[in-house]
């Protein structure tokens, strides 16, 4: 029997997942079909009986409307959200704003899967030039956060990502956890993996494997030590998830017609 009980999940498809573009700290609100996504997890959610106590999100809006639409699907808008930064997207540095599959056609395929999912591999930082670099780092959302603007990341690897989300983890969500709370994490695809290495122990060579798909809630039921007392369930048809799988997977690959 599970003491605690976690749902995360990765926001619903965002306006650039569409266009196959590394959208990561860039301000992009869902698609139309992210928000069906996101709706239709509300609605299997609330036929599994969840009933959450508190949301925690990333400050992106693709992260929050999806929480958004989970809760007003499910009847429980009243339920309280928190947001942080520190559950934001991996920092693409260089990256961001460029097409996958352009990217994979000219460095290679699997060099792209090591930007896009190895666990110590920083891309190439962002830099003033950059055509969002501004729009980023001028943003007022982070003039609200824990750490000086110049102190956000410039390019980050999964453990970047890991190393800043801890703090967060065991100092905000886990005492309420601890407190009998049921808690939802809508965050994004590196965030959500990072977390998962993290709590069910996923070794570094292991988490270049590890696909989420958007808008699919991921079940976490763990012991009193908070150790997962299984693997992680994606909830929902297990067909219709390991095709989205494939689909968040062959992003990185060069399309057909041009190989």
């Amino acid at each position: 029997m599970a003491k605690y009980r976690l749902v995360l999940l990765r926001h619903g498809e965002g306006a650039w997942t569409k266009e196959n573009r590394f959208c990561s700290w860039v301000d992009q609100k869902l698609s139309s079909d992210g928000i069906k996504e996101a709706q239709n997890c509300g609605k299997h959610l609330k036929a599994l009986g969840f009933e959450f106590d508190l949301v925690f999100t990333s400050v992106l809006s693709r992260s929050i409307q999806t929480a958004w639409l989970i809760l007003q699907e499910m009847g429980q808008e009243w339920v309280p959200i928190q947001s942080s930064w520190r559950l934001n997207e991996r920092h693409y540095g260089a990256l961001i704003g460029l097409n996958r599959a352009e990217m994979a056609l000219n460095h290679g395929e699997e060099q792209v899967k090591i930007w896009r999912r190895s666990y110590d591999v920083t891309p190439p930082p962002i830099s003033e030039s950059h055509p969002y670099y501004a729009e980023i780092y001028n943003d007022r959302r982070y003039k609200c956060s824990d750490v000086s603007q110049e102190n956000l990341p410039k390019a980050e690897s999964l453990k970047d990502v890991l190393d800043r989300l801890l703090p967060y983890w065991n100092e905000k969500i886990v005492p309420e956890l601890k407190s009998g709370k049921m808690i939802l994490i809508s965050a994004h695809g590196n965030s959500s993996r990072a977390l998962l290495k993290h709590v069910e122990g996923i070794s570094d060579e292991d988490i270049i494997n590890v696909t989420l798909p958007t808008g699919v809630p991921i079940l976490l039921e763990l012991d009193e030590n908070l150790h997962p007392l299984g693997p992680h369930q994606f909830l929902g048809d297990q067909e219709a998830i390991q095709a989205a799988i494939k689909k968040v997977e062959d992003q990185g690959k060069v399309k057909s017609a041009e190989k």
